[in-house]
């Protein structure tokens, strides 16, 4: 888990021809409270101070003599071939802002400056960078535990299966700690992976304008690359909406990035949503199973169904949210597929059908006796059979 006081002390590298401006930079992330801030005027060091230090952000000026901004990127790109290239560029130039882009920054910041873009920009950054940094060394380790593993004693290896369940409780801090507390809904959500590093996650996000965001996501594969993945799309989602970005924007923002830095086979199915005070919203269903929406006044359960690509798997994709509305008593209930693929001793599968009459007979009464109902119909049905894929869901309930 990323703690404030890791980001605050993250390693920063300002680099600006002007001294000026690099004095300003300094005292307005010093004022924030980052105390790790380096700086340089001449963008000829910037490659050797980043290979010696490693910063985890680059505020990097693009226009300076001798080499500008897009020249050190450029060279930078050698330093952290096939990584995460952590700039932050600066520029007063509206058309240089999605070449910048283009050529691998992480984002940019407008001059002159303002200190409430440049906190949230710099925070947003970082978050990335080091959920990134800290979940790849969790891979690393895991792939080096699972070699010794076959080599080791029976005694060793059960030493190693403890160690790779502390890495399952490392991997299930990517969720939210708690349900978020939000006026008039109750939230309640079941995450079960079927190995030590599962692809299924959910989140939750309060927005400035009053709102709340919603997402279930389910990522392609398992073990450590899911993981990683799941931590890839996680992270980017927390940036854009942070920044206030229209979901359809964050998802075709989400897709370029997988797009470019994940394998040709990994993908994301997910479910977005945003919700109001009063209930009115708006969602979006990326090739993801379709969500249950049981209506209070009628006894009737609508579907929200997809109508979108998966993320991650075209770059020309595209997506645009769709309005829904939650009344008193209403319930939205969204899985992953491994629910409804559960499988008992005769390779029956759970479906679509009984998850529904759950929902009929249970809705009534709430949230709360949603979930244990599915949980204890699932538990039931399956046997204890091992299953082949994680179990996931979200039940957002509005108040009467």
């Amino acid at each position: 888990m990323i703690r404030p006081a890791d980001i605050l002390s993250a390693k920063i590298l300002i680099v600006d021809d002007k001294e000026a401006n690099v004095r300003l930079l300094e005292g307005m992330l010093r004022i924030a409270g980052y105390t790790s801030v380096h700086s340089t005027t001449n963008p000829l060091e910037v490659c050797e101070l980043h290979r010696t230090n490693r910063y985890s952000l680059i505020l990097l000026d693009l226009q300076m003599p001798g080499m500008d901004g897009f020249e050190v990127m450029e060279y930078l790109k050698e330093i952290e071939t096939g990584s995460y290239l952590p700039v932050l560029v600066i520029t007063a130039q509206p058309d240089h802002k999605l070449r910048a882009l283009a050529a691998g920054a992480r984002d940019f910041v407008s001059k002159p400056f303002d200190m409430a873009e440049l906190r949230a920009r710099v925070r947003n950054i970082l978050e990335v960078r080091l959920y990134g940094d800290a979940l790849a060394g969790t891979v690393r380790e895991l792939e080096a535990t699972r070699e010794s593993l076959r080599l080791k004693t029976l005694e060793e290896q059960r030493q190693r299966e403890q160690e790779l369940t502390m890495a399952q409780r490392t991997q299930e801090s990517l969720l939210p700690s708690a349900l978020p507390s939000i006026d008039n809904f109750e939230i309640r959500a079941y995450n079960q992976p079927t190995r030590y590093v599962g692809g299924d996650f959910y989140d939750f996000l309060q927005l400035g304008s009053g709102g709340w965001m919603g997402v279930l996501a389910d990522v392609s594969g398992k073990g450590m690359p899911a993981a990683l993945l799941s931590s890839m799309v996680l992270g980017a989602l927390s940036m854009e909406f942070r920044s206030g970005t229209a979901p359809g924007d964050v998802l075709n923002r989400v897709n370029q990035l997988l797009c470019e830095k994940s394998l040709p086979a990994q993908f994301v199915t997910l479910f977005l949503f945003l919700l109001n005070q009063e209930g009115a919203g708006e969602f979006i269903s990326a090739a993801h199973n379709p969500a249950y929406l049981y209506r209070a006044g009628t006894g009737q359960i609508e579907e929200l169904v997809s109508n979108a690509y998966f993320v991650g798997m075209f770059d020309f994709a595209s997506w645009q949210s769709r309005p829904f509305h939650l009344g008193p008593g209403d319930i939205l209930v969204i899985y992953s597929d491994g629910l409804t693929d559960a499988e008992n001793p005769r390779q029956e599968v759970f479906g679509e059908k009984r998850l529904l009459e759950v929902i009929r007979q249970c809705a009534p009464s709430g949230g709360q006796a949603i979930k244990q109902a599915i949980l204890k119909a699932i538990a039931d049905f399956t046997e204890d059979t091992p299953q082949t894929d994680d179990v996931t869901f979200v039940i957002v309930s509005k108040k009467p």
